[in-house]
Parts: structure tokens; sequence; C-alpha cells
């Protein structure tokens, strides 16, 4: 364990991650939703739900992201199978000749789309791709300031960063919304509970919504880019990811090679890639960077065994940087290689990790924990399975050759799954249908 005193509020960094577990059961007394109410309040410009004199308010909301888990998200993905398609049928279902492109925009437009549309609907008119790709191009450059507003930066000083936050918080006003056609179920629940809240202003109501629309994104789309870069710049990965899906979700070649036809799969399905999930939990390993804040409540002693335990006072932080884990040679074997069958044994799961010969109840944690941990968790690693399924199905792919592996960047260090530094070139082409 470490501390340091960042104006003046002492934190202590658990380095240990054999220590986690101690620190994890101490939830009810080292709070994360106030500390993530200070920051999400400031960086998306809505009034602190602390400040708010709406009862149950913040439980109702947490209670709300029951619905991003278990049999809740199957008509999620039905939803997120059909705008995937539309999306790939606009700008690449066409011609079976190589293209060439960039992986982080190809992966950016694609999911972008996918994810607004999942979310929040289609809104009416003829203009709607051009109004998400302007949509497209103001987020990046919001989220080019985040850190910076994470930071407490005043928003006034970061150029157009407020004007851009003032568009979103418009194009998200609840009288908008209404009209918006075939949005997920919890998104339509959040409107509901924000509509019963007679004294929570409209622009506010706006800003949590683009709050979310930052967290289903953000995050979501570097973590897509690391997994298909990992298994395209693999050969053997690429080869048993496709066995794989042969095997688990035993569909025909018409069925394969028909983009004219949405590809739905199941949670079930999806659940049996174990193959697949080990090179997304290996790229997540190799590419998150969060730090994990909890404020004491009240003066705390945690307690490690019989005869060690450390205290934190009141208003004091405790840390945790799961990226020093992720990075231990003593846990994981050569760290800096990627290796996409890290986190499957014989078939299954693989869950025995060590440290100092103990096992590690906590080896992995790319999307947090306990109460800090990410919402849409399970949303997510289903889209990414969902996603690579799709593209795996229509389309060869190829590095260009004569490209390293993009360095992190790590101007976003804390904040998630970081980005590649640079792109890379890379070509695909619909996959040909053999013949009878």
């Amino acid at each position: 364990m470490d501390c340091a005193l960042p104006a003046g509020r002492y934190i202590t960094f658990v380095m240990n991650p054999l220590l986690y577990p101690y620190v994890i059961k101490q939830d009810s007394q080292l709070d994360f939703h106030e500390f993530s109410d200070q920051i999400s309040s400031f960086a998306f410009g809505y009034t602190p739900l602390s400040h708010c004199d709406i009862p149950g308010l913040e439980d109702e909301i947490q209670r709300g992201f029951q619905l991003l888990k278990g049999e809740n998200l199957d008509s999620t993905l039905e939803a997120v199978s059909a705008n995937l398609m539309q999306v790939l049928r606009q700008d690449h279902l066409g011609a079976g000749s190589w293209r060439t492109s960039n992986l982080y925009e190809f992966c950016d437009s694609i999911m972008f789309e996918t994810i607004a549309l999942t979310m929040f609907g289609k809104p009416p008119g003829a203009s709607y791709r051009g109004d998400i790709q302007a949509l497209r191009e103001d987020f990046h450059k919001f989220d080019d300031m985040f850190p910076l507003l994470v930071a407490r930066v005043p928003v006034r000083l970061l150029g157009k960063t407020k004007a851009i936050r003032d568009k979103f918080h418009k194009y998200f006003l609840p009288q908008r919304m209404k009209a918006w056609s075939n949005g997920m179920r919890f998104t339509q629940t959040r409107m509901e509970l924000f509509d019963g809240c007679d004294s929570m202003k409209d622009t506010d109501k706006a800003a949590h919504h683009f709050a979310m629309m930052w967290a289903s994104v953000a995050n979501t789309i570097p973590a897509i880019f690391w997994n298909l870069y990992g298994v395209m710049s693999d050969p053997s990965a690429m080869a048993a990811i496709r066995e794989e899906m042969r095997d688990v979700l035993g569909l025909s070649e018409d069925q394969v090679n028909r983009p004219d036809t949405d590809l739905t799969l199941t949670r079930e399905q999806l659940d049996k890639l174990v193959c697949m999930e080990s090179t997304i939990s290996e790229s997540l390993r190799l590419s998150t960077s969060s730090v994990t804040l909890r404020l004491a409540t009240e003066d705390t002693k945690i307690q490690l065994d019989e005869r060690r335990w450390f205290n934190v006072r009141k208003g004091d932080m405790v840390a945790m940087f799961p990226q020093t884990l992720h990075m231990d040679p003593e846990v994981y074997g050569d760290p800096e290689t990627y290796k996409f069958d890290r986190f499957v044994k014989d078939g299954k799961k693989k869950t025995d990790f060590y440290k100092g010969g103990q096992k590690l109840k906590y080896f992995l944690l790319p999307f947090g924990y306990g109460s800090s941990r990410c919402p849409g968790q399970y949303m997510a690693t289903y889209l990414m399975k969902l996603l690579l399924c799709v593209l795996l199905l229509h389309f060869d792919f190829l590095v260009d050759p004569g490209q390293s592996t993009p360095p992190l960047d790590t101007s976003r260090a804390g904040l998630g799954t970081l980005p590649p530094s640079s792109d890379i070139s890379f070509r695909y082409r619909l996959r040909t249908r053999p013949p009878h």
C-alpha cells in the first residue's frame, strides 16, 4: 500500500491484488456514488443528484441498471443485430472486392451509429444519417476534453466544449426524444422516471441521457478496436474463433453468406463462445487503465487479517489501479504479449491465476468492481461478441504489412479503455460463398 496527499486529501493506494477483497467488502463505508456524481454532473452539466430534492431518485436510477443484465438483454441483442446489419448494409455489404480502411475509424463509424440507434432509437426525418455523423464528430470533440473535465477544469476554459455540450442537451431534450422510435427499454424506463420528476429541469434530463451515451460509447469503441486488431493480427486466434463459431452457432452457409438477412444470436449462444471471450478479456487486460476511487463516509478500519489493518479517515479515499495487476508478470506470464487463449483452459473459462502462491479472487478488473463496476459490463461484452461474430461471418480481413502495434494513448489514463495513439490500415472484403 502507499499514500498520497493531493489537494489536502489522503488517498491510500492498495497495490497488492490479494488485498482487493478486503477493500471491496467495505462498500458500505467506502462510497463510490457520491464521488461519481460529483464528476459526472460537472462534466455533463446537470445538477448533482445529491443536490436534488427528489426523494429516491438516485436509488431508482441504480435500480434501472438491472435492465442491462440477464434476460432483460434478450430484446436488446435483437435490436443490436438489426441495427448493426442496417449500418453494415448502408456502407459495407456491397461488392466483394478488397476495400481499404483505417481500423479505428471503421469500428467507430459502425459502432457509434449502432449503439445510438439501439439505446435511443431513430429520430424521424430523412436527415438522420447526416445528423448522426455530425453528432459523432461533436462527440469526439467533447470526449477529447473529457480528461480535463474530470480534472475539474471549468468548461468555459475549454474552447467550444460548452457549446458542444449544449448541443447535446438540445439533442436529448425530452420533447425530442418522445418522437424517436425503437429505443431500448432501459432508456424508455429512464425517460419515464425523469418525466415523473416535475422539479427536474429538461436540460438536466437531457444531460443524464448524454452521460449515458458517453458511458456506452467512449470505452466500448476502443475496446472493440483492440479486440478486432488482436484477432486480425494473430492467424491462430482468427482460426480458433472461426472454428468455435462453426461448432457453437451451427449456421448454414446460406445463413452466413446472406447479407440481406439479419443474424440473431442468443445470449445462450454467445455465452458458449469461450475462446472469443478469452480474446476480449486479453485485449481488455492489455488496454484498460482505470483508477477506482472510494470515499470514506466515516472513519473506517479495514481489516486485512488477524494482525493487519489500516485506517481511513472520513473524507479520505481508497484507490485501486488494476492495470498494475493486469501487467504483473507473476500473475500473467509475459504480460506485454497478446495471447488470445490466455483466459481459456480445456474448453472452459480459465479462472485460476495466482500471486505469491495464492489464488486470486479478483484477477481481471477491466470494468471496475463492487458498487463502481460498470453497469453496462454484460451488454458491452455481448456487444463485442456479437460484432465479432457478424464481422467474421461476413468478411475476410488483412492487416496491411509493415505496421507495428500502436502504443496506447495515455492521455486518458485512469478513465477506462485507452485508444490507440495512431490508427491501423487494413483491408476487408465480403467472404465468398463456396460453390454448391
